[in-house]
């Protein structure tokens, strides 16, 4: 996959439970107040470094407030070499409102 795809949450969660890699490109004070469980914040100051490490052959989902800042990282990242890029649909937020029970809630960004 040289391009992204969009995803539904339900799409999300499944690629997640086989091992998927998730990233949420949203503001570190948002990050921080609630994100999905597993996700590594990214942002301009973190993004090198976690392309230096990733498995680009991996499932990489990116999500943002309500999936559309996503695409473009999610462009972004396909063209730095990942296989395997989605952009979730609906974004955090819609992903809280179907999956409450998998959010975390007040943790200090990760990864950074």
């Amino acid at each position: 996959m040289s391009e992204y795809q969009c995803i539904s949450p339900e799409q999300a969660r499944e690629l997640l439970d086989r091992g998927a890699a998730l990233v949420d490109v949203r503001d570190p004070h948002s990050f921080a107040l609630a994100h999905i469980d597993g996700a590594r914040h990214l942002d301009n100051q973190s993004l090198a470094d976690f392309i230096a490490a990733a498995d680009l052959d991996a499932p990489l989902i990116v999500t943002c407030y309500h999936g559309h800042s996503s695409q473009n990282a999610a462009a972004y990242l396909a063209y730095q070499g990942f296989s395997e890029v989605y952009s979730l649909d609906g974004g955090f937020e819609l992903w809280r409102t179907l999956y409450p029970d998998s959010v975390r809630q007040g943790d200090a960004p990760s990864g950074d």
